[in-house]
């Protein structure tokens, strides 16, 4: 169960979808006077190095956060002109936009925020500069005030030592607690919150196959505990019955408990194995990711549907790129 490092995987096209998702979310959330308590159950180490050996070793930076930006002309920022959201229930349909573009604002909140931790990336607005990449601790600490809270769990010892002194470098006191506990087993304890507000944050490894059935265990118990609270879920989407299963699981219970929800997906390239000239059989990789949200932000739809189309574009990898995004309650 420890054999899981995200230092490999940070800046892939699933944390751009991730990332881009959770900045909507905590921009939206952290508009409000009451207090927010955002809970993390899978925290991880909370930043990555782009230019360090994990990454590096892996390369899906490269068809990611890279790709992103070398497709993009890097606009200045669009702070404040967020999109308007639309009354539509349909699903919106796969489709592409040219990649000149300007990128939509909440992927240009992706990039100031990138930004920010990379000072001569902001400078010269060069991608070779991107070297400092945040996991969701970091962004959803970002975006906090005073008032708010911040939970964050990991097991992984390495990833919680990394995390712990990750945290401790941003002078935040008690705003931020860590602690190396099963976020799993611990969640229960902090719903419904204090100020009864709050978004949790569920993106497991995934691993071990038992993590789909937990995660749809634990945001059943969730809503149960504290039905308006914001339920958030990473999942990848690859050729396993569980990871099928999750979503619908995830809608069931949305629509059961009278909650509104959306699902969003990313594909980038086929998921189908292949073989190299010698006959060796290739594994594809991730080739797409969702992201769930129970009693989403009534502007989260609108943010993505103008994002998802260009995240098509500059990380499309073959003709099976593509998106969906979809609704209800």
């Amino acid at each position: 169960m420890f054999s899981y490092r995200h230092a490999f995987h940070a800046g892939n096209h699933a944390d751009v979808l991730k990332h881009t998702t959770l900045i909507a979310l905590m921009k939206y959330l952290t508009q409000k006077d009451t207090a927010l308590t955002v809970i993390d159950t899978h925290a991880g180490a909370g930043l990555y190095r782009l230019d360090g050996d994990y990454t590096e070793t892996s390369g899906e930076a490269q068809d990611g956060i890279f790709r992103l930006l070398s497709a993009s002309k890097m606009p200045a920022a669009q702070a404040g002109k967020a999109p308007t959201a639309t009354k539509s229930v349909a699903p919106a349909k796969t489709g592409k936009v040219a990649a000149e573009q300007p990128l939509a604002p909440v992927l240009q909140d992706y990039v100031d925020f990138l930004r920010s931790l990379n000072p001569q990336f902001a400078e010269t607005g060069d991608p070779a500069h991107l070297k400092i990449y945040p996991g969701s601790p970091f962004i959803e600490q970002h975006f906090l005030s005073g008032r708010d809270k911040l939970k964050l769990f990991e097991l992984h010892p390495t990833d919680f030592k990394s995390l712990t002194g990750n945290i401790e470098q941003l002078g935040v006191g008690r705003q931020v607690v860590v602690s190396r506990e099963d976020g799993f087993e611990v969640l229960k304890t902090f719903l419904p919150p204090p100020a009864r507000r709050a978004m949790v944050f569920c993106d497991p490894s995934y691993e071990i196959k038992t993590d789909y059935g937990r995660v749809a265990s634990i945001m059943a118990d969730a809503v149960k505990r504290f039905a308006t609270g914001t339920y958030v879920v990473w999942y990848p989407i690859i050729p396993r019955p569980e990871a099928h299963d999750l979503p619908r699981k995830l809608k069931t219970l949305a629509t059961k408990s009278s909650r509104s929800w959306l699902h969003a997906t990313l594909t980038v390239k086929s998921s189908k194995l292949t073989t190299d000239e010698a006959g060796d059989v290739k594994r594809p990789g991730l080739p797409a990711s969702g992201m769930f949200v129970i009693n989403p932000p009534h502007t989260l739809k609108a943010d993505l549907q103008l994002a998802l189309p260009q995240m098509v574009t500059r990380l499309g990898q073959d003709r099976n790129a593509g998106f969906t995004l979809d609704h209800g309650g």
